[in-house]
């Protein structure tokens, strides 16, 4: 890994040398470990493919938005919102312990690793970040729709893959992924007929009854 004293041997004035060294720390994100397994279900993905893939799925399935939204902005926000992972690990949607402490700990990170950046990039990065997390725009509500679409796709193409894994139901993954339709009501009427058919295949467990 670069450290400061290196990267200022090379870099050209302090605003170039902390962008390098950001850009060192951020190479981290590819070693965060998910719980979804690639859709060959021949490893887990890491958190640097995940963003990238899902900034992607932003920039091609734009026209599914509700709302009219700036794209670049989107991907902007996707390929950001997981660095924070680098510091506080990647929070296990289904894991009820993990998420009571999951804000604080994504929170001091997003300080920290954006901190690393001249002001102004810092400041748009952190942002991005928190608009991101706070939903209240059109971009953030789209963003976190497809944040929330590709791992119902990893899971469906690996056979249940993290469901199965973990016990979990049906009901719980509309409770986890329901901000899709926040976005994008085409795209969240393709995940409930997706969920029904892997409820159906034997890939997600029904509703238990007595919920």
């Amino acid at each position: 890994m670069l450290d400061a004293a290196a990267v200022s041997e090379f870099a050209a004035g302090e605003r170039l040398a902390a962008q390098l060294l950001f850009l060192s720390e951020v190479d981290k994100l590819k070693g965060v470990l998910r719980r979804s397994q690639l859709m060959d279900g021949s490893r887990y993905e890491n958190s640097a493919e995940h963003s990238w893939h899902i900034a992607l799925a932003a920039w091609l399935l734009a026209d599914t938005a509700d709302e009219a939204v700036d794209v670049a902005r989107v991907m902007q926000m996707l390929l950001i919102h997981d660095i924070v992972e680098i510091d506080a690990g990647d929070t296990f949607a289904y894991d009820a312990t993990r998420r009571t402490d999951q804000a604080a700990r994504e929170a001091a990170a997003a300080a920290r690793l954006f901190g690393l950046l001249p002001a102004d990039q810092a400041a748009t990065l952190h942002g991005l970040w928190c608009e991101f997390e706070a939903r209240t725009t059109p971009e953030a509500r789209f963003a976190h729709a497809v944040d929330r679409l590709l791992p119902v796709l990893h899971n469906f193409a690996t056979q249940g893959g993290s469901w199965r894994a973990n016990g979990v139901h049906r009901g719980m993954v509309v409770q986890r992924v329901g901000a899709i339709a926040d976005g994008s009501a085409r795209l969240w009427a393709v995940i409930e007929r997706l969920l029904d058919e892997a409820v159906r295949r034997g890939y997600l467990a029904p509703v238990p009854a007595s919920e």
